[in-house]
């Protein structure tokens, strides 16, 4: 019996032994159980924490520097501060959204700015109407009154309807003026006259043809252009210093226009941009174009696409900028020699070097009275000679003819003024009796003969 006893007491202590260790390890279950709902909390919290700081950056940060570098491609845009703690769809969503807002404020923009142009459009048409009208009337009144502060109005009419012009051209208007086929020399002389230090701007012709021509579809527009890239150079460069622009002709390939300034420069970045709106990209939007406004080179590019021109900008060996504007052969043509350029129209280079000069003239005698001045009539006598043209002898001395000096604006304009002047005072004089006159002719000739050669040559200032 006791051996009975000590079994069962055995079995007993065995099985409280095994149900002690299945309560362990029970227990150790849930308690690795808990740690890892805790662990899994605390993960959750983090990840949700992570996800509000994310969507927080996504507001205040990321889609405003999305936006900012829609116009700046150089601004930043900052990505997730703490992908790893964000899961792959919390991050693709994320990314979509910074995508569809700058979806959103694209389409934005190029509504507003599309109806910005349409409503400048609009102004501008009305306005260079305005101020064509103000042009014919101003040059009516220049052939009425000698009065300087005339042309000194029409020239500041003449820059707002410069901008006007650019500003339409931007606003993909037509530039407003309809010209026939004109000589290139005088298109670019146009555009010196419209811009504000033209004065500045020196233009050294190199066309091997002088009545090359640009056809009239694209004569505004090259002036246009050419207009906008002469303001930039005298705008950024000192007011001490020179333009210059040449004007060559290659060719097959057409002509160029170079204009060299001794400006500032550009940094990188600015050269890139102006490389960029030159070659004319397809839109521009105008809230891109800076505050204030920076057009030029906006309204050069959008010509060149229309138009088939091209332009190039480098650093000049001036020191500042060069632009190259091109002119393709198929927009030039040959005017007939029977008109006349325009008398500020420079001569080409190489008709300088290639005239010859007669040799020094020799004193002429004193011209015989004409059949009138004996009859007691007044009559006009050069102070100077003429100079004779050169002997044909082999033996004559060849020598170069310098070349006239270039007529300033300002002098052309003394001339006129001077012309206008005594036009307006010789019919209200009254007439005089014949032998006064004839008194009067020998007291006063010279005089009146001086002022008959300055206006002849129209190059001095009165």
């Amino acid at each position: 019996m006791a051996w009975i006893v000590a079994l069962i007491a055995v079995v007993t202590a065995v099985t409280a032994v095994v149900r002690s260790q299945n309560a362990a390890r029970d227990a150790n279950v849930a308690w690795g159980r808990v740690e890892l709902a805790e662990r899994q909390a605390k993960a959750a919290d983090a990840r949700t924490t992570a996800l509000t700081d994310e969507i927080r950056q996504l507001a205040q940060k990321r889609i405003p520097a999305a936006a900012l570098a829609l116009s700046h491609p150089s601004a930043p845009v900052p990505g997730l501060r703490e992908a790893a703690e964000v899961d792959g769809g919390s991050a693709r969503l994320l990314t979509e959204a910074v995508q569809a807002a700058r979806v959103a404020v694209i389409e934005e923009r190029q509504r507003v700015d599309a109806a910005a142009r349409a409503a400048m459009r609009g102004t501008s048409a009305k306005i260079q109407s305005l101020l064509n009208q103000s042009q014919q009337l101003l040059h009516e009144l220049q052939h009425e009154y000698d009065d300087p502060r005339i042309l000194q109005l029409d020239f500041r009419n003449e820059l707002a309807l410069r901008r006007t012009q650019a500003t339409a051209v931007l606003c993909d208007a037509w530039p407003g003026l309809a010209r026939q086929s004109s000589p290139l020399v005088e298109i670019v002389l146009g555009a010196q006259s419209r811009v504000a230090g033209y004065e500045r701007i020196k233009v050294a012709n190199h066309l091997r043809d002088e009545w090359l021509a640009v056809v009239a579809r694209a004569a505004e527009p090259l002036a246009i252009a050419l207009a906008e890239l002469l303001a930039n150079a005298t705008a950024y460069s000192h007011p001490d210093t020179d333009v210059q622009v040449t004007v060559q002709q290659s060719g097959g390939r057409g002509a160029f226009l170079v204009v060299d300034d001794a400006g500032i420069g550009m940094d990188d970045d600015a050269l890139e941009r102006a490389r960029a709106l030159l070659a004319g990209p397809s839109e521009v939007l105008l809230t891109e174009l800076g505050d204030p406004p920076q057009t030029g080179f906006a309204v050069v590019g959008r010509l060149a696409v229309q138009y088939g021109l091209s332009c190039h900008i480098e650093p000049s060996p001036f020191g500042g900028m060069r632009t190259i504007l091109r002119v393709p052969a198929h927009l030039l043509t040959v005017l007939e020699d029977d008109r006349s350029l325009s008398a500020l129209a420079p001569k080409p280079v190489h008709a300088h070097t290639a005239t010859t000069a007669a040799a020094e003239p020799e004193p002429a005698a004193e011209p015989e009275p004409a059949a009138e001045e004996r009859n007691g009539l007044p009559s006009r006598r050069r102070r100077a000679p003429r100079p004779a043209l050169a002997r044909s002898a082999p033996t004559a001395a060849v020598t170069p003819a310098a070349p006239p000096p270039p007529r300033t604006p300002e002098q052309a304009e003394a001339s006129w003024a001077a012309l206008q002047q005594g036009t307006l005072s010789g019919r209200s004089a009254p007439a005089a009796p014949p032998e006064a006159e004839h008194h009067d002719n020998k007291d006063g000739q010279d005089d009146r003969n001086c002022r008959d050669d300055r206006n002849d040559q129209g190059d001095d200032e009165t």
